[in-house]
């Protein structure tokens, strides 16, 4: 009775190898699934990050005041007629 019981067992046993680390198991499935999600996390701060890029193109080209802002904020342009002033922050 305990040889056909261990039988079964090893048969069992065999039956379930591809199952969890065969080529198509579910061990790989789910780090695919790992990988995924992280993909798509990535993909979406990209998509984000080409949204904001988009948008600053568009403000460019469409009117002078987003190219005078950052003349003003990058370059420390100033009109003529404006006086420039800089108050130093203290450092603690």
């Amino acid at each position: 009775m305990r040889w056909p019981t261990l039988v079964l067992l090893a048969l069992i046993a065999l039956l379930q190898y591809p199952l969890w680390l065969g080529k198509g198991g579910w061990l790989k499935v789910w780090d695919v699934d790992r990988q995924l999600t992280a993909q798509r996390e990535v993909n979406q701060n990209l998509e984000n990050r080409n949204a904001a890029l988009d948008a600053e193109v568009r403000d460019l080209k469409s009117g002078y005041e987003a190219i005078e802002e950052r003349a003003r904020y990058e370059l420390g342009y100033i009109k003529p007629d404006e006086v420039f002033v800089q108050v130093p922050q203290k450092n603690p």
